[in-house]
């Protein structure tokens, strides 16, 4: 792309009077921002480095603006941002691009989709509520710069397994998919590499976990899945241990910009046959559906 790039300066940059050729530069400003309105805004930027015209429609405030979700001044609302006079539209798009803390604690963030301008969410295990957090023979906080509120929940062994938690927020109109973050045992550091125990870890393939969501407006949505292969110990076959894995609970759909969505979420086993151990909980992640082929990285940034 870069080399696209400087060919093109070179060669229709700019225009050459002598000669009579026109080139890129001879484009009305006015024009090139109407079709940067249909380019995402990382292509945007990139032709920003062309020529002086490109540039200048690269910041006009009208382009920005359609990359923005309609409801943004509320969003900037939620951050105390109350006078935007100051800040250009370009400005306003990088600010929420950035993950932003939007409760009190800093267990919630959102930000917008560097490509799409959708809006995604994500919602720390420290914001949920679950069953025998307090008690250290359970359940253990661990810090860790795999997640990026920098600490997972860790489950050693319980028998009733409950994990619920919910938000109240100005969805944009659109679909929406919701899904929680999982680890099959435990990792650490050692001499600068990730190593996995998996001492703990059991339970999982035995009976699924029911995942369930609702919405304040009356959608539902639920699916139960076994975290853990049976009859597979081996690690290196086991494709659910020692890896972070997005288990999709559901979609859901906002019609109303304007409107606050609550959303409430749950994950659960609690058959009390046997226990269960060894599973990180990380976050739950809720972006638009249009993202869920997007690599995961991508999103965490």
């Amino acid at each position: 792309m870069g080399a696209s790039l400087s060919n093109l300066t070179t060669t229709y940059g700019t225009s050459d009077s002598s000669s009579g050729r026109i080139g890129l530069g001879d484009i009305p400003e006015n024009c090139v921002a109407c079709v940067f309105m249909y380019l995402t805004p990382p292509e945007i930027c990139n032709l920003a480095r062309l020529n002086r015209a490109f540039r200048g429609a690269a910041s006009s405030d009208s382009v920005w603006e359609s990359k923005l979700p309609s409801n943004y001044l509320y969003l900037l609302h939620l951050l105390h941002i109350n006078s935007t006079s100051s800040l250009s539209k370009k400005d306003i798009f990088a600010l929420l691009s950035r993950p932003l803390p939007f409760d009190d604690h800093g267990n919630k963030d959102f930000w917008l989709d560097r490509v799409t301008g959708g809006v995604c969410m994500s919602i720390s295990a420290k914001a949920m509520s679950i069953t025998g957090i307090e008690d250290r023979r359970y359940w253990n906080w661990i810090p860790t710069d795999e997640s990026r509120f920098h600490v997972i929940a860790y489950l050693q062994q319980i028998w009733w397994f409950e994990l619920d938690g919910a938000v109240k927020f100005p969805f944009p109109a659109g679909v929406y998919t919701l899904s929680f973050r999982l680890h099959l045992g435990r990792f650490s550091r050692r001499l600068g590499r990730r190593v996995c125990r998996f001492e703990h870890t059991h339970g999982w393939e035995i009976k699924p976990v029911r995942f369930e969501l609702s919405t304040s407006d009356g959608q539902q949505a639920s699916c139960e899945v076994c975290l853990d292969e049976p009859d597979c110990d081996d690690t290196y076959t086991n494709h659910k241990r020692g890896c972070w894995i997005d288990y999709k609970v559901g979609e859901f759909v906002v019609n109303e910009s304007e409107a606050i969505t609550e959303v409430r979420f749950s994950m659960k086993q609690i058959d009390c046959t046997h226990s269960k151990g060894g599973l990180c909980v990380d976050a739950v992640f809720i972006v638009p559906s249009g993202l869920k082929g997007r690599r995961r990285r991508d999103i965490m940034k």
